[in-house]
């Protein structure tokens, strides 16, 4: 089956968050919304079905997670990502950015130092000093839009109240795809100092050739040990809506304290259509998603070329996985409230500040291209004409 990544599917009316506060957000109900990490693509056909079925039942009463639904978990993270799990490590999250507090207040203190490496996802920084812990930054490096993690920085901030670090893997906004040796340098720097990583591995999907996404926790049991991995199917399969997301944690004594958290809130239920997308996604998604990727790498190429031609001050570096694009708009001159108010109000494209990802985000702006080209191409020439017009304004 060849799927339509092309249709245009209206989204207002439909208390769509990217969609229907954008007058609300931005003071422009206008802008063409490309903020927002959920996609424009219709949901998959298999998940519509399962759900459908199961709302033409007459109850949605109480329910559980059948076996199906652990088994598809498992067979997914198998033939995806050489992953063989347990199914008692697998858990319930109402999404990735709870399940990160949930953790972070069963396994810290108030008072403890956790890390993060920004430019970085914003929910970071207040599931940490909202609940009472201390962050601790440990900037990437950037080298020409690449980035690294950069060790030496992390390991001079470490102290004896670091208790944990928040992994992006894949990194959103900046796409990087962490290699092996990355990876097992962070492990080895966090097990001599007793750091717990808990690891938000929801873009694990969306990773492009070469590239290979590594879930941390796989990589040795020094690894799964010091690891709890938070994943989902939501941005996968375009399924947010859901409450779908789950977490791995092999590490026994880690696991009670998080379920016992979990309990203690009566959180652990989860939404009944969510379990049946989930199971059904897993189970019979795999051709969407790859031609999904397919059409949204063009999507970046198509990005990238025209910037290349048409807008050559602006550019970014090819992201490795997500559909998030870090664009560096730096050659503006422009402070981030201008670059702001000059996409929004003159481009008429409604994109995420880079600033809100951290201080090194200065002068980025983050761009979700899982939409139709043909929404995007419009974008591209609404910024274009702006542009042009500031450039006769300054001549």
């Amino acid at each position: 089956m060849t799927y339509n990544f092309d249709q245009i599917i209206d989204r207002s009316s439909s208390n769509s968050v990217k969609y229907d506060i954008r007058q609300a957000y931005f003071g422009n109900k206008n802008v063409i919304p490309l903020w927002v990490a959920d996609m424009d693509f219709a949901t998959p056909e298999c998940i519509r079905k399962a759900i459908l079925k199961r709302a033409n039942h007459e109850i949605y009463g109480y329910s559980i997670k059948p076996d199906s639904y652990f088994t598809s978990i498992q067979n997914w993270l198998k033939t995806q990502h050489n992953w063989s799990i347990p199914k008692t490590s697998i858990d319930f999250s109402p999404g990735v950015v709870p399940g990160l507090v949930f953790s972070i207040l069963a396994l810290t203190n108030p008072g403890d130092k956790i890390i993060v490496q920004t430019p970085v996802y914003f929910p970071f920084f207040i599931s940490i000093e909202g609940n009472n812990r201390e962050m601790l930054v440990n900037p990437l490096k950037e080298k020409n839009g690449y980035y690294e993690m950069d060790f030496e920085d992390l390991k001079s901030k470490i102290d004896s109240r670091t208790k944990m670090i928040l992994l992006s893997s894949p990194h959103n906004p900046v796409g990087r795809v962490w290699k092996k040796e990355e990876l097992e340098e962070l492990i080895e720097i966090c097990v001599k100092n007793d750091i717990i990583i808990a690891s938000d591995e929801i873009h694990a999907d969306l990773v492009f050739k070469p590239h290979k996404h590594i879930p941390l926790a796989s990589l040795s049991e020094k690894a799964k040990q010091q690891t709890i991995t938070f994943m989902a199917p939501s941005k996968t399969f375009n399924m947010a809506g859901l409450s779908s997301s789950f977490v791995i944690i092999e590490n026994e004594e880690y696991h009670k304290k998080y379920r016992a958290l979990v309990e203690s809130y009566h959180l652990t239920n989860g939404n009944l259509f969510g379990t049946v997308g989930t199971e059904a996604a897993y189970s019979h998604g795999a051709k969407w998603l790859s031609q999904m990727l397919s059409y949204t790498e063009k999507n970046i190429d198509f990005v990238s070329d025209y910037f290349a031609k048409h807008i050559p001050q602006i550019f970014f570096y090819k992201p490795e996985g997500t559909y998030l694009l870090w664009i560096n708009f730096k050659a503006l001159k422009m402070t981030d409230a201008q670059l702001k108010e000059f996409l929004v109000h003159r481009a008429e494209i409604g994109l995420n500040q880079g600033i809100v990802f951290g201080e090194n985000g200065t002068g980025y702006m983050r761009m979700n291209v899982a939409c139709p080209r043909s929404l995007l191409e419009k974008a591209l020439n609404q910024l274009k004409a702006a542009i042009d017009r500031l450039d006769l304004q300054l001549s």
